[in-house]
């Protein structure tokens, strides 16, 4: 069940309010939305539950029993669509949403030319893996704390946000102290541990698609997050595996409007896993935004032909600068 608040609620409010609410014998989790909303998540709650209860709480502004399986990710957990605000970014707004950046930090220099020329080229984010998820154990496994060291050092230089990846329950707190936001990866999309770590720390995530996710798994693990408390969720479609071998992956460009259809939270595509192929990044992404979605991930490297992971998929920034045009055309076509 959900507690819709008064505008006017303040956290002091809110937080009495769920002393109360387990004094009756009820879990209750509060959640900011991106819009300054509030609204709690009651659990305990079954069919002899007096629902008169709830509607003489102060603050409370309106009560909705939710069938759904998605309590907050669906379309019925809030008034509007969710709108994550990092540092003035608003991803989910009417700004199209760039984060551009090497798949691996390799050094700092490489790190610094990337920022550099991704900034110029129209990002508003700099992405850069500090621990690699990696098919073979032989291949770059990243640079760990130096890797995300380099890769803040390098967003402030250039005024960029940056995003990188954590994979395990004790990178968190590292990974945290370094970044704007944390992406949850598609290896660790079902990682149930991890999803409600994350879910307890005050900062936004980015979770991935996992590769044979269907969109109902998908808000399924955005739930854990949500429920553990943290309501800065962004949505990542990156392709999904099927029976076509020459590309990566297969982007799922109908995930974009069916995820909003079904949910309310923003949604990013990254057409550079989802083909895998430089030469598809500018089409599918423009197919990304075409069909509403908030943002695009694209891999850009100062030599991509040198790039220690992904090298296939990524890009030179001349390209990418060139793409971001495209994208804010056919963005201000369809707003």
């Amino acid at each position: 069940m959900i507690l819709n608040l008064n505008e006017n609620v303040t956290k002091n409010d809110a937080d009495n309010l769920i002393k109360r609410l387990q004094f009756m014998g009820f879990q209750a989790i509060a959640l900011q939305t991106g819009q300054g909303f509030s609204i709690i998540l009651v659990k305990g709650v079954d069919q002899k539950t007096d629902m008169k209860l709830f509607s003489v709480l102060p603050g409370v502004l309106e009560i909705k029993v939710i069938d759904s399986q998605f309590k907050l990710a669906g379309k019925n957990a809030i008034l509007d669509k969710t709108i994550v605000d990092v540092r003035g970014l608003k991803i989910g707004g009417k700004e199209l949403t760039i984060i551009a950046g090497p798949c691996a930090v390799e050094s700092e220099a490489q790190i610094f030319e990337s920022a550099r020329l991704v900034a110029k080229g129209g990002a508003q984010v700099l992405r850069g893996g500090a621990f690699k998820p990696r098919t073979s154990p032989y291949d770059f496994q990243g640079l760990g704390e130096e890797g995300l060291r380099y890769l803040h050092e390098a967003g402030h230089a250039y005024n960029l946000l940056t995003i990188s990846e954590v994979m395990a329950i004790q990178q968190i707190d590292c990974v945290a102290k370094y970044t704007d936001i944390l992406q949850i990866g598609a290896r660790n999309m079902q990682n149930f541990d991890l999803l409600k770590a994350v879910g307890q720390i005050k900062k936004p995530v980015l979770l991935k698609r996992g590769s044979a996710a269907t969109y109902k798994d998908l808000l399924m693990a955005a739930e854990y997050i949500l429920s553990a408390g943290n309501s800065e969720v962004i949505l990542c479609e990156r392709g999904i595996r099927a029976f076509e071998a020459y590309t990566r992956n297969t982007l799922d460009i109908a995930a974009v409007p069916a995820l909003k259809e079904l949910g309310h939270l923003p949604i990013i595509v990254d057409p550079s896993h989802g083909t895998g192929k430089r030469s598809l990044i500018l089409p599918m992404a423009r197919a990304a935004v075409a069909a509403g979605a908030d943002g695009v991930m694209i891999e850009v490297h100062p030599d991509p032909d040198r790039a220690l992971s992904d090298a296939a998929q990524t890009i030179n920034p001349e390209v990418f600068s060139d793409i971001v045009v495209s994208l804010q055309a056919v963005a201000q076509i369809i707003h």
